[in-house]
């Protein structure tokens, strides 16, 4: 069956919500009109406001909605394929946007941009992931490469395997990172003593470890600055 045609009052709503859209940019709405705007290009005759607001309830803000996975946006009321294409599609778009900043450049010498990267990409993962960030002698980012996802609080990681892949790529140094999915970034036991077995396999090998980051909604915190390394 076709989508039925919005109401005329909602008909307006859209159409004020494009005119804010252009007139503000993005910094005009809030989170459920966004996200009620990005809905509405894949179901333009479906009002998109429910789902918009369900969404940031299930996932507890517009991170945790653009972080979810398609299985969890499919259980919600009024999400199909194409709604979820679309917030998939924004995401990928957002992601790309932040790399780019440290593409091209030292990263070392670009670390809030890394950060912002780190952030958008990992924070509201609800399982925990874990990256190695590839470096040259130059600082350049060679290989950005997610080598494990685990449960809720852990992912497996190897040392051999992460000195291996160093060797494959060259790298002259890494930066380990990986997320918090209870949203504090504290390091834990755990977390400092994989940094210390890495960087002690790296060492004669001429493969430095230049810091190890925990992302998390709190915030982030760098083992390096606190001394951990």
């Amino acid at each position: 069956m076709a989508d039925a045609d919005p109401a005329p009052d909602a008909q307006g709503h859209r159409a004020r919500l494009r005119e804010r859209l252009v007139a503000g940019g993005g910094e005009a709405f809030h989170d459920h009109e966004l996200l009620e705007f990005i809905l509405a290009l894949g179901r333009p005759r479906i009002d998109t406001k429910p789902t918009a607001k369900a969404l940031l309830r299930e996932f507890g803000g517009i991170g945790g909605v653009f972080a979810a996975d398609h299985a969890a946006l499919a259980r919600v009321a009024g999400m199909g394929d194409t709604s979820v294409a679309a917030l998939k599609a924004v995401h990928a778009t957002a992601i790309r946007l932040v790399k780019a900043e440290i593409a091209d450049r030292p990263v070392l010498a670009n670390w809030q941009a890394l950060l912002d990267y780190l952030r958008a990409d990992m924070a509201h993962h609800a399982v925990e992931r874990f990256r190695v960030l590839h470096l040259n002698t130059r600082n350049m980012l060679i290989r950005d490469e997610v080598m494990s996802e685990g449960s809720i609080d852990q992912a497996a990681v190897y040392v051999r395997e992460v000195i291996r892949r160093a060797l494959d790529f060259g790298s002259a140094a890494i930066i380990l990172v990986h997320n918090h999915p209870s949203g504090d970034p504290s390091p834990s036991r755990a977390d400092i003593d994989i940094t210390k077995a890495i960087a002690a396999a790296g060492k004669p090998l001429g493969i430095a470890v230049h810091d190890h980051l925990i992302i998390g909604t709190q915030g982030h915190a760098s083992l390096r600055a606190q001394g951990l390394i």
